[in-house]
């Protein structure tokens, strides 16, 4: 149980997150917006503000960043977006993939796509969606996607913008998070 807490407000949101150690001397508030529709629902109408108006489709890593791409989807009234899943399934013809690296996931891993989800990002301009951007690893890795299937990256997203991440210009982000030391 984390004895730690960062107090964090969102798109009008107060959340209480447990300080959660990943490394040795690394901790992280922990942030996680699965099952939580208010707020999910808040960041969408926030982000849906902010987003380029030419965005055609949305792509999202695999788990997180599933409902908050289907909020801002139903926000900017998108009949579909995509999510770049974690491993091949049976079902996928023709997949393609990339590696990726997160600061929250134990070694290394993979972000796939199908070709039905090939042919929704080839050609279009795509909006890269996450919860939180915080080394760019993740959003580097659907980038990559993004390119070897011939779409194009005009933005990327996120709900929190992570230690050093809320340095750059450019990422779009509703507020930032810190980073803390392991304890």
């Amino acid at each position: 149980m984390a004895e730690r807490f960062y107090d964090l407000t969102v798109a009008g949101v107060q959340r209480r997150l447990p300080i959660l150690n990943v490394t040795d001397t690394l901790a992280i508030a922990g942030f996680v917006m699965l099952g939580d529709v208010e707020l999910t629902d808040a960041c969408a109408r926030e982000l849906a503000g902010k987003v380029p108006a030419d965005t055609e489709i949305i792509l999202t890593a695999e788990t997180k960043g599933i409902p908050l791409a289907a909020e801002l989807a139903h926000q900017l009234n998108m009949q579909h977006f995509v999510v770049a899943r974690k491993s091949i399934k049976a079902y996928m013809e023709n997949p393609v993939w990339v590696d990726d690296i997160s600061i929250t996931t134990k070694g290394k891993q993979m972000l796939c796509l199908m070709d039905t989800d090939i042919e929704r990002i080839r050609g279009h301009k795509v909006l890269l969606l996450d919860d939180v951007i915080s080394t760019g690893g993740s959003m580097r890795a659907l980038s990559n996607l993004v390119e070897k299937v011939g779409g194009t990256v005009i933005a990327q997203a996120a709900v929190l913008a992570e230690g050093d991440a809320c340095k750059r210009n450019d990422i779009i982000y509703l507020e930032t998070l810190p980073l803390f030391e392991a304890q």
